[in-house]
């Protein structure tokens, strides 16, 4: 039986697509194994977000190649589908797939191994692709689970590459979709996270909104908490609000990428939304969601960034009250209008601006914890970390932490409710309300 080695890069839609992999590479007869010395196959799926990225991917293919030469190499995803001519001349890679070919991956190898001659099969995105029902039966964690329900992008931001590596927006069939989830709760799975390359434009070939995945996974008995992913500002309507606030499974996190909160900014980013209209829907959500948490995204050095747009953009970002922010500098990126732009911010200023948003960041997140000291809520509790304590998520991902002496038995997998007594700037500290 040959053995498999998988590596991932990327966001948690690759992460799910390889557990789909996975799945199916078991039903084929491959097994898996912990490290890619010991590995007859190494399976990659890459990421190609920045040109960073990419070279993580050339460093690990390379260090493979020669810790484990005999090894063959397998790479798939967004990296050759985005860029296939410079993905075919990475000569250490046996196998080249993009994200069109993922579930056809074990057949690949098949076909590989009987004449062991390079095969690259990228197949270029049509307007009416249809979405690839691959679907997961194990899960590492059996706390949470995160579902891909939707791929593909039609925004076009001028920085990102996405669109050519992911084809147009596209859906997973509400009746795929409750005959999964039916199984991750069969599996003792307590949490699902819906996931996708643009979740809010979920249903739209369907005549569906986000909202009625939600519902699908709430009604699913076994399942007590449902989370969404990233979110774009621009769909989410009062409409699915409202339903949203009608599920009691419903986790109230909203993570929208805001990228800038000046407007000068956001147009030259092709974003779809003004900085008014972003605070807009925040309050609308603070307003039906009493405890929430509302996280973002922000981009500090875009090209021609004057420092009064920062100023403008951490102005706004500190006024937002977010519960978390992750900062990053722009990143170049072949292929896209943003790397055509004149006036490119030099690393310097990127990374003076990055300190200052990240200390924003950091304030605004311990301000955030801190809002919580004295409320009692449920917490899933999740693998143990520390020896020390026991951790786990509020419904709003308020991360806490219990002390070990006082519930000696492992907690995983179970909800109690939670009298949240400190914080700190990364988590809060609790008791157990038996």
């Amino acid at each position: 039986m040959l053995k498999v080695f998988y590596m991932t890069f990327g966001c948690k839609v690759n992460y799910y697509e390889t557990e789909c992999i996975k799945s199916i590479m078991k039903q084929k007869g491959f097994e898996k194994c912990g490290s890619y010395k010991s590995a007859d196959i190494v399976i990659i799926n890459s990421c190609t977000v920045t040109a960073s990225g990419d070279s993580r991917i050339f460093s690990a293919i390379r260090k493979i190649k020669n810790e484990n030469p005999e090894c063959i190499i397998a790479l798939t995803g967004c990296y050759p589908q985005a860029f296939p001519e410079e993905a075919s001349e990475i000569t250490d890679a046996d196998i080249i797939t993009g994200t069109k070919n993922k579930q056809d991956i074990p057949d690949i190898i098949i076909r590989f191994l009987e004449d062991r001659q390079h095969i690259s099969i990228i197949e270029g995105y049509q307007k009416n692709d249809i979405y690839d029902h691959m679907t997961c039966t194990e899960f590492p964690d059996n706390t949470r689970a995160f579902v891909k329900i939707q791929d593909g992008c039609n925004c076009f931001c001028s920085y990102c590459i996405i669109p050519y590596a992911r084809g147009r927006i596209r859906s997973k069939s509400p009746d795929i979709l409750k005959n999964e989830i039916s199984g991750i709760a069969e599996s003792g799975v307590r949490e699902i996270v819906l996931s996708g390359i643009n979740l809010a434009f979920y249903g739209k070939e369907y005549d569906l909104t986000l909202a009625d995945a939600v519902e699908i996974c709430c009604n699913t008995d076994g399942i007590e908490r449902v989370r969404l992913g990233s979110l774009e500002p621009e769909m989410m309507t009062d409409s699915q609000l409202e339903r949203l606030s009608a599920q009691e499974k419903f986790c109230p996190q909203f993570h929208l990428s805001l990228q800038s909160g000046c407007d000068r900014t956001l147009k030259a980013m092709n974003r779809k939304y003004t900085s008014s209209e972003y605070a807009g829907l925040v309050s609308r959500i603070r307003n039906k969601f009493p405890i929430c948490n509302i996280t973002t995204d922000i981009m500090v050095g875009f090209p021609d960034e004057t420092d009064e747009d920062f100023r403008r953009s951490a102005e706004f970002v500190r006024s937002m009250d977010f519960g978390k922010i992750h900062v990053f500098r722009y990143s170049r990126r072949k292929g896209t209008v943003a790397d055509r732009m004149p006036n490119q911010i030099c690393d310097s200023v990127k990374s003076e601006r990055w300190h200052i948003m990240n200390h924003i960041g950091i304030n605004s997140q311990k301000k955030f914890l801190e809002s919580r000291v004295g409320m009692t809520l449920p917490v899933l509790f999740e693998r143990e970390k520390n020896p020390d304590f026991h951790n786990g998520y509020t419904p709003d991902y308020a991360y806490i932490k219990i002390p070990e002496k006082n519930f000696r038995k492992s907690l995983r997998n179970s909800i109690f409710y939670v009298r949240i007594i400190d914080s700190t700037s990364d988590y809060c500290t609790g008791q157990i309300i038996k």
